[in-house]
């Protein structure tokens, strides 16, 4: 079961002031946008994912289009910019696909989840929650009367549908609508109200980017990754370990170069981000990774994980070996981990110990290691 998401950030958002489209304008330290996307690229159960943008913003398509994100162009509303980004999904074959406003940055993992289950019983669910406010209507800032507020609910994203049938409704609705559940109602679909999130509110106007600067800025997302990797002796006269030729009496045998350690902490990273191993990024099977430098590995674990909204706080990577002695080299191969990786030599840990001479290691057959790798939310 393939579940997209489709962001919808076609608009130029002027309310909100600033003299820059609100997608644009920061919050928390990066762009309101990649807040958003973000947030569904790290939500479980979630596949492609397809951004509508204005038209003509061609930096930001080279941008996202490089990040492995469908894009569309905006169209003259709301419900042509929808239609197009679900044109742009259909070569991904999705089965379900959630809409979401892309000022909506502060969307939570539970909510996205609680769409994506509801989906399972329902053709339709979108997220609302139940008016507790008195209701007023006002006539030149004097109240004229009042509205029962049973029953009423305030809508939000993203809402969420079978791909096939929300697409159809789309493509047979004259256009106008206020959101993607009167484009499906209209075509008969039934939509079940999911319990919405106060904190999810949609950027409209300039107050709103205080109380998104809060609720981002305050949260702390953290994620741990393992690693562990093995290779046997061989022929040669040097190992390469965490970046460093150690000289030696036997090399490591491998596919690429076969840098135990830095295999170990990819693996970690790969880990954290719940994106595979190695093996499924860079197939063995493959001939052009055959003796290819592990820092390759290495930085497609690290770009990975910034296309996906994290930093990488520290890497901590044991090797386990008889020999050679890892210490006199230590020094040097968290410097060349950490110029690959982008990070300060004291967020990456390097240290060895022997297995007392039990096993292979201690048998002296080849080399472990062992990695931790914890990333924050960027």
């Amino acid at each position: 079961m393939i579940t997209a998401a489709l962001i919808v950030a076609a608009g130029r958002g002027e309310r909100a002031g600033g003299g820059l489209a609100k997608q644009w304008r920061t919050i928390a330290g990066r762009p309101l946008l990649d807040h958003t996307i973000a947030a569904f690229r790290n939500a479980p159960g979630i596949g492609p994912i397809a951004v509508v943008l204005p038209a003509g913003d061609t930096d930001a398509a080279s941008r996202f289009a490089s990040a492995g994100l469908i894009l569309a162009e905006g169209g003259s509303d709301r419900s042509s910019s929808v239609r197009r980004g679900l044109n742009a999904l259909a070569g991904a074959t999705p089965d379900r696909v959630l809409i979401h406003d892309g000022a909506r940055p502060c969307v939570h993992p539970d909510l996205i989840a609680r769409i994506v289950d509801a989906l399972d019983s329902a053709p339709g669910a979108a997220p609302a929650l139940a008016v507790t406010d008195a209701l007023w209507t006002g006539d030149g800032g004097d109240v004229t009367g009042t509205r029962d507020r049973s029953g009423l609910y305030a809508a939000q994203t993203p809402q969420g549908f079978h791909y096939a049938a929300i697409r159809a409704a789309h493509a047979a609705h004259p256009g106008g609508a206020a959101d993607d559940v009167e484009v499906a109602r209209a075509a008969g679909m039934a939509v079940r109200i999911v319990e919405g999130d106060p904190d999810n509110l949609k950027v409209t106007r300039p107050g709103d980017f205080a109380r998104a600067e809060r609720l981002l800025g305050g949260r702390m997302s953290v994620r741990l990754g393992n690693g562990f990797d093995v290779h046997r002796f061989g022929e040669g006269d040097h190992v390469t370990l965490c970046g460093v030729a150690v000289p030696y009496g036997r090399g490591l045998q491998g596919h690429s170069d076969a840098d135990v350690g830095m295999h170990a902490v990819t693996d970690a990273i790969y880990g954290a981000l719940a994106r595979g191993d190695i093996g499924q990024h860079f197939p063995p099977s493959d001939p052009q990774w055959k003796g290819a430098a592990s820092g390759i590995f290495l930085r497609h674990a690290v770009a990975l994980a910034t296309e996906m909204g994290w930093r990488i706080g520290n890497v901590d990577c044991t090797l386990i070996c008889e020999e050679p002695k890892i210490g006199p080299h230590a020094a040097a191969m968290r410097a060349a981990m950490a110029e690959i990786m982008g990070l300060d030599a004291d967020q990456v840990s390097v240290k060895a110990t022997t297995s007392e001479r039990l096993g292979f290691t201690g048998r002296g057959e080849g080399i472990a290691a062992m990695a931790t790798a914890t990333l924050v939310a960027a």
